[in-house]
């Protein structure tokens, strides 16, 4: 299926939580994965920015990133993040026009 919305984001935690918050972006990741219909979905640390996940997302439509946004695994992410101190939380939704592969 090819993608139609990507998702380009960043939340960032201070650099000495970064492991303590891991478990739980495992857990959104498995979770998104097995439930909410994406295409892709990834979690990456920074290498040059102790403390920054970048994250990456591919969805067939709207719809399907709007029911990602309400699934029931949504909440406890936003917990974990808080608790852990997210300092920064910024993502960006774009329409995709078309796709290659190479």
């Amino acid at each position: 299926m090819d993608p139609r919305i990507a998702v380009i984001g960043i939340v960032r935690f201070p650099p000495d939580r970064v492991a303590e918050i891991r478990p739980h972006i495992r857990a959104l990741v498995t979770a998104t994965h097995a439930h909410d219909g994406c295409i892709a979905y990834d979690v990456a640390e920074d290498l040059f920015d102790a403390g920054l996940l970048r994250f990456s997302e591919l969805w067939p439509d709207a719809d399907s990133l709007a029911r990602h946004t309400t699934a029931p695994h949504i909440a406890p992410w936003h917990a974990a993040a808080k608790a852990c101190g997210q300092m920064e939380k910024r993502f960006h939704v774009m329409e995709v026009a078309a796709t290659k592969t190479t």
